[in-house]
C-alpha cells in the first residue's frame, strides 16, 4: 500500500495548528488580545505548509516516537521561529515583500514597527516554549538543552541571520555555485536541519541514526531552495501566495540563473535521491520523511 502523504500532511498540520492556537489560550493570556498578539497570530496562523514542524514530528516517528505533547511543543517552537524569520525577511529594509501566504505581509497589515516587534516576540516565544518542556531526568534535560542550542545556532549569526545578510549583499552580484550553496545552507538549510535534528534527539536516535537523518536534512534543505528558485520563475502568484519573478527583479543569483532551468530540475532530483539514500537503513516508519522529500520538489507553492 502506498503512503498517503496528503492525508498525513493534513493530519499533522491540523495537530500543529491546534497546538499553536493553544499557546495563546493559556490562562495568563490577556482576555482581549493586544495589538502585538494580534500581529503575532496574524502571521503565525496565516496558513503555510508547516513543513518544518512536520519534519520534526516525522523524524521522531521514524525512530518510533509518536507525536507526543513534548514533540508537538518542539514542533510549534520551530514554526514560531520560522514565522519570525518570514516577518523580518518581508520588511522594507530586507526583501520588501507585500504578499505572504496569499495575504498582505505583516508590515502592510499592521505597520513596520509592529511587524518588527511581532517578529522579536515570536523569536523569544520559541525559546520560552522549548525551555518550558519538563524534563524527567538528566538525560532528557541534556537533550532539551542540545535542541535549544542547535535551534539557537540555526537562528543566529551562524545560521539564518548570516544567510540573510549574504543574500542581501549578493544582490546584483553573480555568485558561484559553491557560494550560492553555502548561502542557502545557512538561510534555508539551517532551520530545516534543526527541525529534523530536534525530532531525532527527542526520538532518542542513536549517533548513527542522527547522522543519517542529518544527511537527509542537508539534501532536502538544498532541494527546498532549488525548488523555491524554480517556482520564483515558473510559479503562479495566485497559487503560491507570494509574488513570482522577484528574484530576477532584485538581481539575485539563483540556481536557474546559474545552471539553467533543465539542469536545476535535474539537480533537485539528484538531491532528493541522495536524501532517500540517507534513509536506506530506516524501516517504513520513515515513509513520511521519504514522501516529504519528493513533495518538496513537486509542490506548486
Amino acid at each position: 500500500m502506498s503512503f498517503d502523504l496528503t492525508s498525513y500532511l493534513d493530519t499533522r498540520a491540523d495537530q500543529v495548528n491546534d497546538a499553536l492556537m493553544r499557546i495563546f489560550d493559556s490562562g495568563s493570556a490577556p482576555a482581549v488580545p493586544t495589538r502585538i498578539q494580534e500581529a503575532m497570530t496574524y502571521s503565525l496562523m496565516a496558513g503555510g505548509k508547516r513543513i518544518r514542524p512536520i519534519l520534526c514530528i516525522a523524524a521522531a516517528e521514524a525512530l518510533g516516537l509518536p507525536p507526543t505533547p513534548h514533540i508537538l511543543t518542539a514542533a510549534c517552537a520551530i514554526e514560531v521561529l520560522h514565522t519570525y524569520s518570514l516577518i523580518h525577511d518581508d520588511l522594507p529594509a530586507m526583501d520588501n515583500d507585500r504578499l505572504r501566504r496569499g495575504k498582505p505581509t505583516n508590515h502592510i497589515a499592521f505597520d513596520e514597527t509592529t511587524a518588527i516587534l511581532a517578529g522579536d516576540a515570536l523569536l523569544t516565544l520559541a525559546f520560552e516554549l522549548l525551555s518550558a518542556i519538563p524534563a524527567k531526568g538528566h538525560k532528557e534535560g541534556k537533550a532539551l538543552l542540545d535542541i535549544i542550542h542547535t535551534l539557537s545556532r540555526a537562528a543566529g549569526y551562524k545560521g539564518i541571520i548570516e544567510g540573510q545578510m549574504q543574500d542581501l549583499a549578493a544582490e546584483d552580484i553573480r555568485l558561484s555555485l559553491e557560494e550560492l550553496e553555502a548561502m542557502h545552507a545557512l538561510k534555508t538549510g539551517a532551520l530545516i536541519g534543526a527541525s529534523v535534528y530536534a525530532g531525532a534527539v527527542l526520538g532518542e536516535g542513536s549517533i548513527t541514526q542522527i547522522e543519517q537523518l542529518g544527511r537527509y536534512a542537508r539534501h532536502i534543505g538544498l532541494a527546498f531552495q532549488v525548488a523555491d528558485d524554480i517556482l520564483n520563475v515558473e510559479g503562479d502568484t495566485a497559487v503560491m501566495g507570494k509574488v513570482a519573478g522577484t528574484d530576477k527583479h532584485r538581481g539575485k543569483s539563483t540556481y536557474p540563473s546559474l545552471l539553467g532551468m533543465d539542469e536545476s530540475k535535474a539537480f533537485e532530483k539528484k538531491l532528493v535521491n541522495n536524501a532517500l539514500k540517507a534513509l536506506a537503513d530506516f524501516d517504513r516508519r520513515a515513509d513520511p520523511l521519504r514522501s516529504i522529500a519528493v513533495f518538496i520538489i513537486e509542490r506548486r507553492k
